[in-house]
């Protein structure tokens, strides 16, 4: 009976176990943000409804990210890097085409300047977090769980979960992504609008190296990228493929056959890399541009895609996202030195403020690209030609661009900074 009364009060008590920090939404942003936070003494309780072993398994999701110079230096600061180091391809430079046009722009940097990223397959990054969380003793980890409400009060915040847990902290963080319940609750308003296009997703092996060269090829209905992998097993040379097509012919494209399927690829790539063939099942997701001027609320900010959606035609999404956690925890340690509260209105001001520019700059920077190269016909391609010419002769620009696709331009969170 003694027994039985001990463990009811300590099921109490982790109950009412308030954290600093209450993150919906474990996934590659969520994660690392526990853990950014973890690194300056904040506790959290993260909580996702997805399976962790279901998101590392093989064959789950066949996305790669391209992870900039800033956001490695955040996965360093954090303790992944050394372990996520193996799984690294660099990304030695950045060729663009329009339509496999005469015109080539080439982005290469200096030897002494590193490489431009390095890509990863999502897995793997998933992998590095949800392990280092594990072994994180300020990170409460609830997974897989359903959140059955929210309370945002004047001192607290708190989550119900689906089987009567109550989950206390000081802030509440949206974690969720595009489809965020925690901001559709708060009616943050959103610039959003469909491309009515879907990304093809599928990795290929290929007989040709691809040199650690990612490839940006356009196309009026969007860029066809080519993204460096580490070899195979067995010393394939692999590649991930995000190839961009218009929604009403998105179906007849996955159900074609994988020999049909190669060769329409062929057909956009040329000889590139060689003969070809598939390493993984194909899949697809929907593009949209989605924006949140603001992205606070009474004890609440956004982080990640939650207050901000882009198409992936620069591979920024991820990074932008990760300069949101070095800008939040830069902000809540401000905060707490000065001896505010975590959910002090004019910490996360500054939040936004900090953020709004920067993720403005690139979605509209991404925008922008997507429609300059989906204007068909060959005067607007002759247009396009002649510009990337002009940028490739003048390394100034070149360099701005470098920059940015790094990550090391503007005003950085220290946690991005090496």
């Amino acid at each position: 009976m003694l027994a039985r009364m001990v463990a009811h009060a300590l099921g109490l008590l982790a109950m009412s176990d308030k954290q600093d920090l209450l993150i919906i939404g474990g996934g590659l942003v969520g994660m690392a943000l526990a853990l950014a936070a973890a690194r300056k003494g904040f506790s959290s309780h993260v909580v996702d409804r997805a399976d962790p072993a279901d998101l590392t398994a093989d064959g789950f999701d066949g996305r790669a990210s391209a992870i900039s110079t800033a956001s490695w230096n955040l996965f360093k600061n954090i303790g992944i890097a050394e372990g996520l180091e193996p799984y690294a391809c660099p990304i030695a430079s950045i060729a663009v085409l329009d339509q496999m046009k005469p015109g080539r722009l080439d982005f290469t940097p200096e030897p002494h300047e590193g490489s431009l990223g390095r890509m990863f397959a999502n897995r793997q990054l998933r992998t590095a977090l949800f392990e280092a969380a594990k072994n994180e003793p300020l990170i409460n980890w609830h997974a897989p769980v359903d959140v059955a409400s929210r309370h945002r009060g004047e001192f607290s915040v708190s989550a119900t979960l689906g089987d009567g847990t109550v989950l206390e902290a000081s802030l509440m963080v949206g974690a969720e992504g595009r489809g965020s319940p925690t901001r559709e609750e708060e009616g943050l308003k959103m610039a959003q609008w469909d491309y009515h296009h879907r990304a093809l997703i599928v990795g290929i092996d290929h007989t040709k190296p691809h040199e650690n060269v990612a490839w940006e090829i356009f196309y009026p209905d969007g860029p066809f990228a080519l993204l460096p992998m580490l070899d195979g097993p067995e010393g394939q040379h692999r590649s991930a493929l995000v190839w961009t097509v218009s929604e009403k012919d998105a179906p007849g494209v996955l159900k074609l056959s994988d020999r049909a399927f190669l060769a329409e690829i062929e057909k956009r790539m040329g000889d590139l890399l060689g003969k070809l063939s598939l390493n993984s099942t194909r899949s697809s997701y929907p593009l949209s541009f989605q924006h949140t001027a603001k992205i606070i609320g009474d004890r609440l900010v956004l982080v990640g895609d939650s207050a901000h959606g882009m198409h992936p035609i620069a591979g920024q999404g991820l990074n932008l996202g990760l300069r949101d956690v070095g800008a939040l925890v830069e902000v809540l340690e401000e905060g707490r030195r000065l001896g505010l509260d975590l959910g002090d209105a004019e910490v996360l001001k500054r939040y936004e403020k900090w953020r709004a520019l920067d993720s403005l700059m690139v979605m509209a920077a991404t925008d922008g690209l997507t429609r300059l190269f989906g204007v068909p016909g060959k005067a607007a391609s002759a247009i396009r030609r002649l510009g990337m010419s002009g940028v490739q002769r003048t390394p100034i620009l070149k360099q701005f661009f470098m920059n940015e696709a790094r990550g090391v331009s503007g005003d950085m969170p220290e946690l991005l900074k090496a």
